[in-house]
């Protein structure tokens, strides 16, 4: 593989410049004397930002997008290998990375790189780190996977040795990394138009904790089923966490990091007793709501305690933290119906959701799900339908495509049937002027109303507020 001397800026082009990721690494490069160029598909808010910064975009990607004066190509995982502009850099005999091989070779510029992985909660618990990372006056590099309001998008770049980034399993991508500490929150079934089975996805994350140096640190979910064939045979230094409040973990074991005491107010602050190793270190009050982001918190607590940061500085961090956009957000309300906005697109993710949505004031609980992929869709569909029977009444979009075609065996009202069979109030709906019109019609004053869906559902929830 073609290695970066990053003491040595010269020009460099991005295929998918305009990827919420891709725009952050091309800024990065862009700020330490790269010459940096790049194209997409079409025009966004994203591109117009790298334009103000002086960075050329071309909008189309075709082959004359590469010069001469190209020294390096990156690409995004969305572009194919008979991508007009990739072909023409591999004719040119151009130096090709992929985004992780470029994010694994930036990792070793750094003493202390930390990746966060997991199939659900990497975004939030990325953005908590980072939050208690920059009030511990760490100025890290980060890179997240959405919009963290405290660093005013996606990317931060920093002055210190700290990275700190998201390590997505899809395509085995966090392979490329090299991390000195690393987090995995848990493993599930997904991405299974890449992976095999479960078995395959948790060989990829065995892997990806080997990629950690001997005089390195592992944080993991104690939870995770046999967690022990992931991290028996590692060198680094292992850390487990966990929750041992037995009304919310009726399994409970031994951790290293833990939580207990839980508590909610009702609305939006969770509160517990954190522990290392069976002692009280402090009382944890969180800005959000749910189990789950009970969960997320004990690694971001715990490595931030082995890097130094004072617990006096977690807990002011974590009070103030409101989680990234399309987590839990709090859009706004009409007729008093409250908008709230989440990311969830898996049936875990969709339980840990509607669970927390529990505990938040309403009279009935809507859940408009999006459904995301075919493939997601098909492998899952039971357990979406149980997940999502949680909500009192449900609405349902058309499949989001993302980067499948339709294959004609999987519709959402395969979805609707489901939850028929489970007894539930479920409506369906081919568009979302439709939907938002019977919503208007049938959402009450005192309603809670979750736009949900990995795709572009939160139009829904904004379109009815006028946003």
């Amino acid at each position: 593989m073609y290695k970066i001397e990053f003491d040595k800026p010269c020009r460099i082009h991005f295929i998918g410049i305009g990827g919420i990721s891709m725009s952050g690494f091309a800024e990065y490069l862009h700020s330490i004397g790269f010459q940096v160029s790049g194209s997409d598909k079409c025009q966004s808010k994203i591109t117009d930002h790298l334009i103000n910064l002086g960075i050329e975009v071309f909008y189309g990607q075709r082959p004359s997008n590469i010069t001469p004066d190209i020294k390096i190509i990156v690409y995004t995982a969305a572009v194919h290998a008979d991508n007009e502009e990739f072909v023409a850099a591999k004719e040119a005999n151009l130096p090709c990375l992929n985004r992780a091989e470029l994010i694994g070779q930036l990792m070793l510029n750094y003493k202390n790189a930390v990746a966060i992985s997991g199939t659900h909660g990497k975004t939030t618990t990325t953005s908590m780190l980072s939050v208690i990372f920059m009030k511990g006056e760490q100025d890290p590099t980060i890179s997240v996977g959405g919009i963290l309001d405290a660093i005013g998008g996606n990317f931060r770049i920093g002055k210190s040795e700290n990275f700190i980034t998201e390590a997505c399993e899809y395509t085995n991508s966090f392979l490329e990394f090299n991390p000195t500490r690393s987090i995995i929150l848990n493993i599930d079934e997904d991405h299974l138009d890449y992976f095999k089975d479960l078995a395959d996805i948790r060989n990829s994350f065995h892997l990806f904790a080997k990629r950690l140096p001997k005089d390195g640190q592992l944080f993991i979910n104690g939870e995770i089923d046999k967690y022990e064939e992931i991290t028996g045979d590692l060198e680094c230094e292992v850390f487990t966490y966990g929750i041992i409040d037995p009304a919310f973990n009726k399994n409970v074991k031994t951790y290293d990091f833990a939580a207990d005491h839980i508590n909610f107010d009702g609305k939006s602050t969770s509160s517990f007793d954190f522990y290392y190793k069976g002692q009280f270190i402090d009382h944890i009050i969180l800005n959000v709501i749910g189990v789950h982001n009970i969960s997320n918190s004990l690694p971001a607590i715990g490595l931030s305690l082995q890097a130094g940061i004072p617990i006096d500085r977690i807990k002011d961090a974590l009070m103030t933290f409101k989680g990234p956009e399309r987590r839990f957000e709090y859009k706004g309300s009409i007729g008093g119906v409250v908008i709230i906005d989440d990311y969830a697109h898996h049936p875990t993710e969709i339980t840990a959701t509607l669970t927390a949505a529990k505990y938040y004031p309403h009279e009935t609980l809507w859940c408009v799900f999006q459904p995301h992929t075919y493939s997601r869709t098909k492998q899952h569909l039971k357990a979406f339908a149980e997940s999502l029977s949680l909500a009192d009444k449900i609405v349902l979009a058309d499949i989001y495509a993302s980067r499948e075609d339709d294959p004609g065996d999987i519709h959402t009202k395969d979805l609707v049937r489901e939850l028929e069979e489970l007894g539930k109030e479920v409506y369906y709906f081919p568009c979302f002027d439709e939907i938002e019109n019977f919503l208007l019609q049938n959402c009450m004053n005192g309603d809670l109303l979750i736009t949900m869906g990995a795709g572009d559902i939160v139009i829904v929830g904004e379109s009815l507020l006028g946003m």
